[in-house]
């Protein structure tokens, strides 16, 4: 008797999602959870699994199409495997031969993350022609760029003229969508301004180059810059309410606890994971927070209730090389830290000249609620807390 697989069940900040890929046929075998289906969403992709033992006798939602929470999108037989689809019987008087790879192919893709299953098939490249890299052997989305871009073994006839243009077009995805109309409304629906700093960023490398190994060893986790910038930012915030606040409708909400996203680079594209309760951690559950975040995004699996909310947010530019920007505001929040390449550059320091490696940061702010005066007095007692490390260790 067939089941029904439905779609999750979507957060109410989630209206819909699409197909993103089938892993599975209708007729192909499948195992007790494992993925047979992956749906994307605005915020994350979301894994459907199998109920039990069985196969897919019907997909009710194709690849691309837009699904409800807890929508049906298949059904499944339990038990015994369904006959196949009629468009998979030529399958069937292939070479026996060939069937023996199929299998290797398919037990490799089972295995996969999201990110992996979902390049191999728009490439159409074969997993088990693809040499992993990553940990166990497993492969990583650059292995599958890596092998898309390696010259064919045999000459290929030219699709086009030579000297001809090419042009691609692809279906923007559902997060690349979503970041989209979110930063257009920023730029639109706020009175959004920039103010700049620079930041000698000698105390804290130092301090950094000092004690990275002893916690490493005592922590288990690697010493980066962000910690610092984190409860820098989260003392700051303490000072002036109003960049940790929101704007809702006509009232201010004045946010009681220090909730801060970290922006981390996807393959998917932006996300904001968020650091709850900065004020509570210390510098190790910083650096552990933001480090399991970025495996998260790399991997896919960053939970909705992982990117929901947030009361401010830190992004890092200078990781590609950005020596300045002015950062977008993430909505509701009202202020948003943007951090830069280091950079040596000439010095004036007690009317000598020296050498120093600076940062250059920049405060974008909603004007509607936060003047200069408090972005300017923000901005600086950031930069005074990064230039004078004890201050910030000792809660001075």
């Amino acid at each position: 008797m067939a089941t029904e697989i439905k779609a999750p069940v979507f957060p109410e900040s989630v209206a819909d999602g699409t197909i993103a890929t089938w892993h599975k046929k209708v007729g192909e075998p499948v195992s007790r959870d494992e993925v047979i289906c992956d749906i994307e969403t605005d915020k994350v992709v979301l894994e459907v699994v199998a109920p039990a033992d069985g196969s897919l006798v019907a997909i009710i939602k194709g690849e691309g199409d837009t699904v409800l929470s807890d929508e049906v999108i298949a059904q499944f037989e339990a038990g015994a495997v369904a006959a196949a689809a009629p468009e998979a019987a030529p399958a069937a008087a292939a070479p026996v031969a060939s069937a023996p790879a199929a299998a290797s192919t398919q037990a490799v893709d089972q295995n996969q993350a999201p990110a992996v299953r979902k390049a191999l098939s728009e490439t159409g490249i074969n997993a088990a022609d693809v040499q992993g890299t990553g940990r166990g052997g497993r492969i990583t989305k650059e292995d599958v760029t890596s092998h898309q871009a390696k010259p064919a073994t045999s000459v290929q006839p030219l699709s086009v003229a030579v000297g001809e243009r090419i042009e691609k077009r692809v279906p923007m995805t559902r997060l690349r969508k979503r970041v989209a109309e979110r930063l257009l409304a920023a730029t639109q629906q706020t009175a959004m301004l920039t103010t700049f700093n620079e930041v000698n960023m000698k105390p804290i490398m130092e301090m950094r180059k000092q004690y990275k190994d002893a916690f490493e060893k005592r922590h288990g986790a690697r010493l980066g810059f962000m910690s610092f910038f984190v409860k820098a930012a989260t003392e700051a915030l303490k000072r002036y309410p109003a960049v940790n606040a929101s704007i809702d409708g006509d009232d201010i909400v004045y946010h009681g606890f220090y909730d801060i996203g970290v922006a981390v680079s996807s393959d998917r594209g932006l996300v904001v994971p968020i650091l709850r309760d900065t004020d509570r951690m210390n510098y190790a559950e910083v650096e552990g927070g933001i480090a399991a975040y970025a495996g998260k995004a790399r991997e896919g699996k960053l939970s909705i209730e992982e990117m929901t909310g947030g009361t401010f947010t830190i992004t890092n530019g200078g990781t590609f090389g950005s020596l300045l920007s002015t950062p977008i505001l993430n909505q509701p929040q009202t202020a948003i830290l943007g951090m830069h390449k280091i950079q040596e550059r000439p010095m004036a320091v007690n009317g000598q000249v020296e050498i120093l490696p600076m940062m250059y940061l920049a405060l974008s702010y909603d004007h509607r609620l936060i003047d200069g005066k408090e972005a300017v007095g923000f901005l600086v007692t950031i930069k005074e807390l990064l230039e004078e490390p004890a201050k910030l260790i000792l809660d001075l």
